[in-house]
């Protein structure tokens, strides 16, 4: 049986491609979650990929990978700065939780510098561009195989 892991996007990342190219490249969230599942596939897990804008769908989506005992990768995008009920519904998360974002936010305005959501993920994967999510995959199958060893 192979092991859940919940993809979370959080605002204007469905922009992606029109927004701040500059930043963030033209690839669109929809080329990331193709490219998402065929990785998953090869890792041989099972992906719920989901963007939100709205802060109380995301808590939603947390509350509902912790129910189904789901790894989470979260790209939280604006909620990470000041999102005090997304981190409290993060913290939630008791597989490995990885945060994601396409840009270094450490080499960002400093409003973009201190995320949340840091203080209670695993790991943090940052300014790799969108090869951030392929390579949370890996990490993520990887921390899951060795719970399960």
């Amino acid at each position: 049986m192979s092991d859940l892991v919940y993809i979370l996007n959080g605002p204007n990342l469905n922009m992606l491609g029109k927004r701040e190219p500059h930043l963030y490249g033209h690839t669109t969230l929809a080329e990331i979650e193709t490219t998402v599942r065929s990785v998953a596939a090869q890792l041989e897990l099972r992906c719920e990929f989901r963007q939100t804008n709205s802060e109380a769908t995301m808590i939603d989506w947390l509350q509902e990978a912790f129910e189904a005992g789901a790894g989470v990768i979260l790209n939280p995008a604006g909620f990470s700065f000041r999102s005090i009920p997304v981190l409290d519904a993060a913290k939630l998360i008791e597989r490995p939780l990885i945060e994601v974002h396409i840009t270094n936010i450490h080499k960002r305005d400093e409003i973009y510098r201190h995320s949340l959501i840091s203080t209670v993920a695993t790991g943090v994967i940052c300014g790799l561009g969108v090869q951030c999510y392929p390579l949370a995959l890996h990490a993520m199958a990887g921390m899951l195989r060795a719970a399960r060893s």
